[in-house]
């Protein structure tokens, strides 16, 4: 086999949604209809994944990732086909991980049997909150019992590994408010929480129409505060805005983190692939698939693939590609890794830190790269440094 490549994931996108939420920026489209195209999208999403096997060949997959969009909005034997077509084209681990992502407002209690029974073992739900009046301003479709029973459901339904996801920072959330959808979450037992703040990203309505956010402040005090609240809960934060319990990190997003190869599937997804050519030289990729839903439809059965767009990670990028990965896990990342996912010596991002340790923004290297306390508060800064040649 030759020089060991970084780990496999496989990320698959579901690209409709019930309604598309202000805040959002993802590949996520309302449907023309109640009745989703199941059938063409799970053969589109096989010839999809068959055209970039070569890319995978004798590799095996250790997490798949189903995000979106509304995974949940898909029903359990579309997943049980797809899982069990994927596993005949590529090795499965035996303890992979496979991650659905789902929404309170379009789940019931025999889909989540169905969902568990097709395969799938990890849930993240989007909760986002539990307020009704802040639920109502992010544009969600459920309220905060159907959060909360939701996850009583997926529990019921055999679900061992279980994420919910908050968001704060939320229009007129007081930080009593943040730590109040805190404590309902922690109350439901989850392995591991998602708890970020909003952003105004380009491109969605709350960009064109900013609402009223808390001032800077407030926002300050609610990560403090939930910061303390988490850990006394027993949840370690191992990402800038993700939280778990004793080993039930996100085994798939840590492969990101890492700068591990994932292949992409469906509308809009991407993907990130490393081979060695026979001189021994790495060559490292990323591919985008066609985002529009129906597009990508169209693409079924056309010679020309689902492929959208690729681009060779030239080798003096490296150092900034891989930073911004690594540097978002809060312990980082020994040093080999680098070397391990990129097959470069350590001296080519050595040269890019001295600048970053020097300013404190680095932990003492030159074992591990790792941003210190300072540095994941100023982590734009960090890159910037980075960054430069």
């Amino acid at each position: 086999m030759g020089e060991p490549l970084p780990p496999l994931s496989l990320y698959i996108h579901t690209p409709w949604c019930v309604r598309k939420c202000p805040y959002c920026d993802f590949n996520s489209h309302e449907p023309h209809s109640q009745t989703l195209p199941e059938a063409r999208y799970l053969q589109a999403l096989l010839q999809d994944l068959d055209a970039d096997l070569a890319l995978a060949a004798g590799r095996t997959l250790e997490t798949v990732f189903i995000g979106g969009g509304t995974p949940s909005l898909l029903s359990p034997d579309f997943y049980r086909q797809l899982l069990n077509e994927i596993g005949a084209r590529l090795p499965l681990a035996n303890d992979i991980e496979i991650t659905l992502e789902a929404n309170p407002g379009t789940t019931e209690q025999t889909r989540f049997v169905g969902y568990r029974e097709a395969g799938i073992n990890r849930l993240s739900l989007g909760v986002q909150s539990f307020h009704a009046a802040q639920l109502e301003a992010l544009g969600r479709i459920h309220s905060g019992d159907e959060a909360v029973h939701a996850v009583e459901q997926a529990r019921a339904a055999g679900f061992q590994n279980i994420n919910v996801d908050l968001m704060h920072g939320l229009p007129q959330q007081s930080a009593d408010q943040a730590m109040a959808d805190i404590d309902q979450a922690l109350a439901l037992a989850p392995e591991h929480l998602s708890w970020y703040q909003l952003t105004l990203e380009p491109n969605t309505a709350f960009y064109a129409h900013p609402p009223v956010l808390p001032q800077e402040e407030t926002l300050w005090d609610i990560q403090d505060l939930g910061h303390q609240r988490l850990e006394q809960a027993g949840f370690a934060r191992y990402e800038i805005s993700a939280y778990a319990r004793p080993l039930r990190q996100s085994r798939h997003n840590i492969n990101y983190w890492q700068f591990g190869d994932y292949l992409g599937i469906g509308a809009g997804a991407h993907g990130k692939l490393s081979h060695i050519d026979r001189e021994g030289r790495w060559h490292i990729e990323r591919r985008w698939k066609t985002r529009q839903p129906d597009a990508y439809l169209r693409r079924l059965n056309d010679p020309r693939g689902f492929v959208a767009g690729k681009q060779a990670i030239a080798e003096c990028e490296l150092p900034l590609e891989f930073a911004m990965n690594a540097l978002r896990l809060t312990r980082g990342v020994p040093l080999s890794i680098w070397s391990a996912h990129t097959g470069l010596a350590d001296e080519v991002l050595l040269a890019r830190l001295h600048d970053a340790e020097k300013k404190g923004l680095l932990m003492e290297m030159p074992k591990r790269l790792q941003a210190s306390p300072q540095g994941l508060l100023f982590l734009n800064e960090l890159l910037a440094l980075i960054s430069d040649e």
